[in-house]
C-alpha cells in the first residue's frame, strides 16, 4: 500500500513505447496480474518551454482516476523523493515485448 506522501516513478511498456510516469498511488490490483496506479503527478512548468512527451501523457491520462497496468509490462518501479518529467520514449523497431502468462491453469482430467 502507498502512503499519500510517497512518490513513485513507474516505467512500463505500452504499444512499443516506454512510458515513465510519476504517481502517488501504487497498489496490487484485485484483477489478477495487474497493478493499479493513480494520483498522477505532473510537472508544473514555470517557463514557456513545454515537453511534448509530457503533454501527450497528460492528455492520455486526463480524467483517469486509476490505471491498471499488466505486471508483465512493468519495467521498473522506483520510490523517489521528488517528481521529474513524465515521458514517452520510442523503443524502436528492433525491440518487441513478448508477454508471458503469469498463471497457466492446470488441465483437469
Amino acid at each position: 500500500m502507498s502512503d499519500k506522501q510517497t512518490l513513485y516513478r513507474v516505467s512500463f511498456i505500452n504499444n512499443n513505447e516506454k512510458y515513465e510516469v510519476y504517481v502517488r498511488r501504487l497498489t496490487s490490483s484485485n484483477l489478477f496480474g495487474f497493478i493499479e496506479i493513480g494520483d498522477f503527478v505532473w510537472n508544473n512548468h514555470s517557463t514557456l518551454v513545454l515537453d511534448t512527451s509530457e503533454e501527450k501523457l497528460k492528455s492520455e491520462f486526463e480524467g483517469v482516476e486509476l490505471s491498471y497496468i499488466p505486471m508483465h509490462s512493468v519495467l521498473k518501479i522506483d520510490q523517489v523523493k521528488k517528481s521529474g518529467t513524465a515521458k514517452i520514449s520510442s523503443l524502436g523497431d528492433k525491440v518487441t515485448h513478448l508477454p508471458k502468462p503469469i498463471y497457466t491453469p492446470k488441465p483437469q482430467n
